[in-house]
């Protein structure tokens, strides 16, 4: 095996190592929303614990220190355009709209349309190459392996859908949350580009995402529309959220701009579909049972990135 293809196949493992983060970070944030009895608050929490963590890295860590120049460099010279600094407010407007809407049409609902969005923006970004690796071309493989993929976490959650009416607003909401997430990923990449350090990027991200779900707490606060909750004591994992975003932006902003949005979204879905897995079997939520429908899924999900052709690709790139 030479170094290209060493290279390839670690970045296809960080990427699905990523997803599976996402699925254990829902879980936590999931409980703790559920404890609290308020999805923004939660969310809140979970951001900011995020920052905590990532701030109190950065005070000491000098790669994060001259990322920052680097970045502070490349704005003062006109060489990425202030606007796409606010990456991290795209994530937190999909944990904001994630937490006004999952509990309308479920969470199976969301995360068969939010990845239908993210999909679909995948093919948009990487074809204009927004995520500062270079266009990639959209070709009949890839818009099948992301159909595939759609398909594939629709039949993984298919025993949770029924009696959800596919017509609710809330479901649009969920296809643009996953927009956001998609256009997300890709302009952390060309931060990341730019700053020479996936943490430097996580550290905006958090900063930015912090700042405005901070903001649409306090105006829900204000209206009277939550209110605020005392945090519980236990179990000590529904806290881990915020660790388990700063670990899973680092990873992405690293790895998105060398795979692309798509691929990366094809190798994170199927790691966030075995993370469920992983924790429906051993750290099950009340009610829930693992379904031959996710372990189909699962596999029709690796279908499709073997579809996509994404090594041949890279290895084209490289």
């Amino acid at each position: 095996m030479n170094k290209s293809d060493s290279k390839s196949l670690r970045l296809d493992a960080l990427a699905a190592f990523s997803g599976f983060l996402i699925a254990m970070q829902a879980r936590a944030n999931g409980e703790l929303a559920h404890q609290l009895q308020s999805a923004p608050q939660a969310a809140l929490i979970s951001f900011s614990s995020g920052l905590f963590f990532i701030s109190l890295y950065a005070l000491f860590s000098k790669r994060v220190h001259l990322g920052i120049r680097k970045l502070h460099a490349a704005v003062k010279n006109r060489e990425i355009p202030r606007w796409r600094l606010l990456a991290g407010a795209l994530g937190g407007s999909f944990v904001a709209i994630q937490s006004s809407i999952v509990f309308v049409i479920g969470v199976a609902t969301f995360s068969v349309a939010s990845i239908a969005g993210q999909t679909a923006v995948s093919l948009i970004v990487d074809r204009i190459g927004l995520t500062g690796g270079g266009p990639k071309p959209i070709t009949i493989r890839r818009v099948t392996a992301a159909l595939i993929t759609v398909l594939a976490v629709l039949i993984s959650v298919w025993d949770k859908l029924e009696g959800i009416d596919f017509s609710h607003l809330s479901v649009l909401l969920a296809g643009f949350a996953g927009v956001l997430v998609g256009i997300q990923r890709a302009l952390n990449g060309q931060i990341n580009e730019y700053s020479g350090d996936s943490y430097t990027t996580t550290l905006l991200n958090f900063i930015t995402g912090t700042s405005l779900l901070l903001v649409f707490f306090l105006v829900l606060l204000i209206f009277g529309a939550i209110e605020l909750q005392p945090l519980p004591s236990s179990p000590w994992w529904i806290y881990t959220g915020g660790i388990l975003g700063v670990t899973y932006i680092a990873f992405s902003a690293l790895i998105v701009q060398h795979l692309g949005v798509l691929t990366f979204t094809l190798y994170s879905v199927g790691g966030q579909l075995i993370g469920a897995l992983v924790l429906d079997l051993y750290l099950p939520s009340e009610g829930i049972s693992v379904s031959w429908y996710l372990v189909s899924g699962i596999a029709l999900t690796y279908i499709g990135v073997i579809i996509g052709g994404a090594n041949q690709v890279r290895r084209a790139r490289m």
